[in-house]
């Protein structure tokens, strides 16, 4: 009775009152959620910005991919289809070039105002103009700023088309169609709060397209709504039932922002939280030993890699590269440190993706990396700093690495700090070595071919920012090869042509690829139907129900 009472209250306060009262639940008593909200520790101090058309974060995209719409999506029950969002049917023109898309009947915005075809075209034309980050997954099409309307147009209130400039195989169109810089906002809305800009030599538009509104605010039609989110401490979603689809379950999730696992197993544990969602193996084998409590898994395409700038003279020494490549123990790390978390992997392309490969030829070997140091004009070894987020695991595997390298005479000093300060320095290329991890923005091969490859504009300036170009590399050859199985219709000749791109890779490049992620959660008995999916925007909250 004492809940239910609880629960009533709850309903009636505002999102903000709410979230105030869990935050402050005393951590050692026991407080059960509402049942009406459900509540995730999650260390998601990656966040830069909620616009669709900037958000470029693995924390952020599953922020909009729960309360946004796309014209399709990924089927998570097998990732090697399409199906229909926003989008009731869609054909491909007999040469390739011609994507035609009829909406379902009906739709509305969280706000209300109807989804049109209009409000298709528009989304695409904001993320053209405003081209952030993202950006270049709609714009290697073809697209820019000038030709956006008439490549991205919509032809009557229902009808959108998406016209490409080559023949590309349409899995590879529909693929990135269904990243989160498509998902579409509400025009009319966000006209709203657009504020003007001064034309300069970079950006030549008179407004910012809502960017500086939607940076913390909300323009969709997802199953929840974005109420709040507030750096580093909380994301607040509400119930949207304004959704065309199976309207969510519960009234209300809130995202905690906790940053260390041994906190978010002990909330969960005391019931301060529903789900724990950055567990390390420690603490997931305490969880896994209580009875009120249960864990599930996911293989993700998540992978997580150490680069090395070239702008650093020593890193540019390509002996120096490979001898990296064998000062890390990865055996040990794989026992330890991510058992039950990861898996060891050492090419860019996950297991579950077409292309993947399944070869790792590296191990430590401190001979081996002194002879090629020795060779690199560099015997002593030499000094360096190493940039890493100040979460679990990436702390305790950097500090094995540290101590590995050291043992050929690389001194480390590791630099950490939060997601945003290390994302922020990487992308200005401004670091020695950087530790993170890296998702495809969509399930398509290409999607890490790309931005483990093309590096177009090597310059500071350059606005097509991949991983290779925030380590100032360049590759012409694996680059050319990455674009040339964008057009091999078979499936097993493309999937080969990725696999020949990537064993070049591993003989040549500033990348020591560690693992691949499993996903793993730790929750509450009476939390029905939580499941992670394959890809970071993909871990959907709306079916779960208490």
């Amino acid at each position: 009775m004492m809940i239910t009472r609880m629960n009533r209250g709850f309903r009636a306060l505002s999102a903000g009152v709410a979230l105030s009262l869990l935050l402050m639940a005393a951590p050692n008593a026991y407080a059960a959620t509402p049942k009406d909200t459900l509540v995730e520790g999650f260390a998601f101090d990656d966040i830069l910005s909620m616009d669709p058309a900037e958000a470029y974060e693995l924390s952020a995209a599953e922020i909009t991919g729960n309360t946004y719409s796309l014209l399709v999506r990924l089927d998570i029950n097998d990732t090697s289809k399409i199906k229909g969002d926003l989008a009731e049917s869609w054909s491909v023109s007999d040469d390739h070039l011609t994507y035609t898309f009829k909406l379902k009947p009906g739709l509305k915005f969280a706000s209300g105002n109807p989804i049109t075809a209009e409000d298709v075209a528009w989304s695409f034309e904001r993320v053209v103009k405003l081209d952030k980050s993202p950006a270049f997954i709609i714009t290697q099409f073809g697209i820019n700023g000038d030709n956006v309307t008439e490549k991205a147009k919509a032809t009557d209130a229902n009808t959108f088309t998406f016209t490409v400039d080559k023949p590309y195989a349409p899995s590879f169109v529909l693929n990135c169609l269904t990243a989160t810089v498509a998902e579409v906002v509400d025009k009319k809305l966000v006209l709203q709060h657009v504020k003007p800009a001064t034309p300069t030599a970079d950006y030549k538009y008179d407004n910012d397209f809502g960017n500086s509104w939607l940076k913390t605010g909300f323009a969709g039609s997802g199953p929840f709504k974005l109420r709040e989110w507030r750096a580093n401490e909380a994301v607040v979603l509400e119930r949207n039932d304004n959704y065309y689809g199976e309207k969510a379950k519960l009234n209300r999730v809130i995202y905690r922002f906790m940053k260390e696992s041994s906190a978010q197993r002990l909330a969960l544990e005391n019931g301060d939280i529903d789900i724990a969602r950055n567990l390390s193996p420690t603490d997931l084998q305490a969880v896994e030993k209580n009875a009120q409590l249960a864990t599930t898994s996911a293989p993700k395409g998540t992978i997580y890699y150490m680069s090395l700038n070239q702008k650093n003279a020593n890193l540019a020494k390509p002996e120096v590269q490979q001898a990296f490549k064998y000062l890390v123990d990865y055996d040990a790390i794989g026992k330890t440190l991510i058992k039950g978390i990861g898996e060891i992997h050492q090419t860019f392309e996950p297991k579950g993706m077409l292309g993947s490969l399944d070869e790792n030829p590296f191990k430590l070997d401190v001979t081996k990396a002194k002879e090629l140091l020795a060779k690199a004009g560099l015997p002593d070894g030499f000094s360096i700093t190493m940039d890493v987020r100040s979460i679990e695991p990436d702390t305790g595997i950097a500090t094995a690495i540290q101590q590995t390298l050291g043992q050929a005479g690389i001194k480390v000093e590791i630099i950490p700090g939060d997601g945003k300060q290390k994302l922020t320095k990487y992308r200005a290329r401004n670091h020695d070595i950087y530790f993170g991890n890296w998702g495809p923005d969509y399930w398509d091969p290409h999607s890490n071919a790309d931005t483990f490859t093309t590096n177009d504009d090597n310059s500071d300036t350059s606005t097509n920012k991949t991983l290779v170009w925030r380590n100032t590399w360049t590759s012409p050859e694996l680059e050319k090869e990455a674009k040339a199985a964008l057009f091999e219709g078979d499936a097993t000749k493309r999937g080969a042509m990725y696999q020949d791109i990537q064993k070049k890779f591993l003989e040549a490049s500033p990348f020591i690829i560690l693992y691949q992620q499993t996903e793993v959660a730790g929750y509450r008995k009476d939390v029905k139907d939580f499941k992670l999916g394959p890809s970071f925007d993909n871990n959907f909250v709306w079916p779960i129900s208490k």
